[in-house]
Order: structure tokens, then sequence, then C-alpha cells
């Protein structure tokens, strides 16, 4: 790690997590959305020569794909030269590769480049390129490691009976293995919400209407011919019907996705906190280690604490996109290109919670001692399974009878024994509740 140059960032992710940033700046940094809508360009000028939309004896496709090969750093800083001139991006994008076909004795291609489009049908094919790698080879592959360490977790504590706690107070008990198994379930369910989200991309001209494809081929089906590009070409799904701009509103799902997952990661980070506060989970203490300046004893569940911040603060750009893309002044205005540079940050911070939170659950190992001495002075939690026994025996006030004898008390094992040997019930529902305890008394939760 650089540490001067770190040192001297205004973003986490460019100097603190800068492991992030180098992750995501291949797909999401300026010069990688210049990349990629290079390719896109160049895909496209290739494409009209094989459908022989463009007359021409050259043949060595290669040759123009190499313009998009060789585009590098020296490449970029030549294409910001251009950007300062015409203060347009995309155009900047097309006399680049003009200069670069000129160079290799192609002039008659240039007035192909770009042709039949807006810069729209450039950047967001581009942006639903960016967006699948980051899911397919990045994202994905992150919360698919963070579920098998939760799901292990989950399976080494299946047998663990703990207090549950409703309302902070105590309650039913329930396993370790089953609490971590619920979030296991929920983010398993947005993984594949997230999977099955079609990532789409239109190429239709200024306005939607393929006006200028139109315009030049009246005799070819230019809707076929678009639709074939973006699916064959650039294996995207196929917008058909769209202003200027692609809708956004695939993105929109994407984004929704991940502040849920975000979400429901929040909550397992606040309910960690919680049960180490209980002293549930021991945190692992590492030598040189330092838990307060003050105080030489602290452990602190720093890593959970850690995530929840950088996940909210994803969130809350998440949230400011999720609104402001589906918008869009008439048939398009420039702010969705302003708000769609930063979903870098959004998925950075997104992607720092999640290394955060794992790396707190490998740091935790369950208090089976502690878990198992609080359960046996909640002899009180077992009120619910007596009552409802009463209940099935056909007792009258059952309910009320337990309030009685628990509500806002403290309730040991003889007392409850005592009330059960004096109950007139069944001599097996008796038997069952004689040998009930708050450990077992955990209904099916190793089975789910």
């Amino acid at each position: 790690m650089n540490y001067e140059l770190n040192s001297l960032e205004l973003c986490p992710l460019d100097g603190r997590y800068s492991d992030i940033k180098d992750l995501l700046s291949p797909i999401f940094s300026e010069y990688a959305y210049v990349k990629y809508r290079l390719f896109v360009e160049i895909k496209w000028l290739i494409y009209l020569i094989n459908e022989n939309i463009v007359t021409t004896d050259f043949k060595n496709i290669q040759t123009i794909m190499h313009i998009y090969d060789t585009f590098d750093m020296n490449s970029f800083k030549e294409f910001k030269e251009e950007e300062k001139v015409t203060n347009h991006d995309v155009k900047a994008i097309e006399y680049f590769i003009d200069r670069k076909l000129k160079e290799n004795g192609l002039e008659d291609l240039i007035s192909f480049v770009h042709f039949g489009l807006t810069s729209e049908d450039i950047n967001n094919s581009a942006y639903a390129l960016m967006l699948k790698e980051f899911l397919n080879n990045i994202y994905l592959n992150k919360i698919t490691e963070f579920l098998e360490y939760l799901n292990k977790l989950s399976k080494e504590n299946k047998n663990v009976a703990f207090l549950a706690h409703t309302h902070g107070q105590p309650a039913t008990p329930t396993t370790v293995g089953k609490e971590f198994k619920v979030y296991v379930y929920r983010l398993k369910n947005e993984v594949t919400n997230l999977k099955n989200t079609k990532i789409k991309a239109k190429f239709n001209g200024a306005t939607g209407n393929y006006s200028a494809l139109a315009i030049a081929f009246p005799k070819l089906d230019v809707v076929k011919l678009c639709q074939k590009f973006i699916k064959e070409e650039l294996k995207l799904e196929f917008n058909p019907l769209t202003t200027q701009i692609e809708n956004h509103d695939y993105i929109v799902t994407i984004l929704d996705i991940i502040r849920h997952i975000n979400n429901i990661i929040i909550d397992l980070n606040i309910d960690m906190w919680l049960y180490i506060s209980k002293g549930y989970f021991k945190l692992q203490v590492i030598k040189d280690e330092v838990g307060s300046s003050t105080m030489p004893h602290k452990v602190n569940p720093i890593n959970f604490e850690n995530s929840e911040a950088n996940l909210e603060f994803a969130n809350g750009t998440l949230m400011t996109l999720s609104n402001k893309l589906p918008r869009s002044r008439m048939q398009r205005d420039l702010s969705d290109s302003s708000s769609l540079r930063n979903l870098g940050i959004a998925f950075g911070y997104s992607l720092q919670g999640i290394k955060e939170t794992l790396k707190g659950l490998k740091k935790i190992s369950t208090d089976k001692e502690k878990i198992y001495e609080e359960l046996k002075t909640e002899w009180e939690v077992l009120a619910e399974a007596i009552q409802t026994i009463l209940r099935k025996n056909n007792i009258p006030n059952a309910y009320n009878e337990l309030k009685s004898l628990t509500r806002g008390k403290k309730i040991t094992k003889e007392i409850i024994i005592k009330f059960i040997e004096n109950l007139d019930i069944n001599a097996e529902d008796k038997k069952v509740l004689l040998n009930l305890t708050p450990e077992t008394y955990i209904g099916l939760a190793n089975k789910l």
C-alpha cells in the first residue's frame, strides 16, 4: 500500500479501503467507463461490416478490434485531451477511433463510426456491461463466500440452545444455528432475485425511434438489427421501447436488491453486537491489538460496527440512485449520467460492509458455558409450554394461571416442578412437562 498517497485521499475507498478500489476500479473508474464505451463503439462498427451494412472490401476485423485491445493509460490521456475540446465524452471517443482508423489506412470506415446512434446507445450499453461484470465476477462471488461461512456457523451451532429475546426480554429458547440459518435463508432469497434480474440495453437512437437508421436503410428491419447486436454481440437483454435513455428500471431493481441485502447484514451486525454484549459469543484476542486507548481489558466488536457504518453509507447512495434514475425530463436530461458515475461508490461501501462482517464472524466463538448457565436460571420461559399443555387438557384460564405464576417474577426450577406436580392433567403430558428444561424447549429449531 502507498501510505503517503492514500493518506491524501478524500474518500476512504481510495485510501483506507484501497483494496476495494483496486477491485472495482477496472469496472467503475472513469478510465474503465471510457474503455467500455470504446468497446461498444468498436463492436458496433465491426457488426455493421459483418452484417454488410457497411460496404467495404476490408475484412481484417482484428485490426479494428486492436484499437480497443491496445487502449491504455496513454490512450486515455489522448482521449481526455480531445474531451477538453469537444466537452462531450462520447464524441471524443468517436474522434479517438477516427484517428486510429486513419493511422491504419482505414479512412473509408470513419463515416460509419457511431453510425445511426446517440450517445446514450453507447453509455447505457457500457453500464449494462459494467454491471454484468460486477455482479457475475465480483459481487455474487463475495456474497456467496459470505453465505458459505454463515451456513458453516449455522451447522456448527445446530444444537446449541440459547435464550431468545423478544422486546429485549427473555423468551422461548432457540438455537444459535437456527438464528444464523434465518439470515442464510433471507440472503439466499435476495441473491436469487439478483441473479434473475435481466440486464438490459437499448440501441434505438436519439429519441428511441430508430430514426437515423430507419431513414438510412428504409428497407431494413432496423429493430431486428439492433436487437441482434445487443443480444448476440453484447450478450445483454434488449429493451425495445424507450426515450433517448434506457429507463434504468432494471438498474433500480439491482440497487434495491443490494440495499435489501445490506439491510439484512446490518440486522445481523446489530444482533451479533447484542449477543456479544450478552456474552453468548467470545471475540478472538489478538495479542498486539488494542481495544481501548485507556481500558486495557477491552476486546470490541469493531468489525460489526464498521460494517454497519459502511453499509448505512452505501444504502444512502443506493437509495439516492434508486430514487433518481427512473426520472428524466421528457426524452432525457443529463442528471442520470452524473448520478450513474457513483455506482462504484455505492457498491464499494457495500463490499466493504460484507468484508467487515465476514471478518467479524471469523473472530467469534460460541460461549456454550455462558449460554447454558443463563438458560438454567430462566425457568419462567417454560410458561408457554405449560399453559399450552393445560389448554390441550381443557384446563380453564390456563394462560392466566401461568401469568399469575410467572409474569415479572424470578422463577426457579423448584417452583416450576411443584406447579406441574399439582396439575390435574394427562399422565403422559405431565411426564413431558416434568422432563422439560429451558435448554430442551427449543421446538424444531435444530431441524430448521
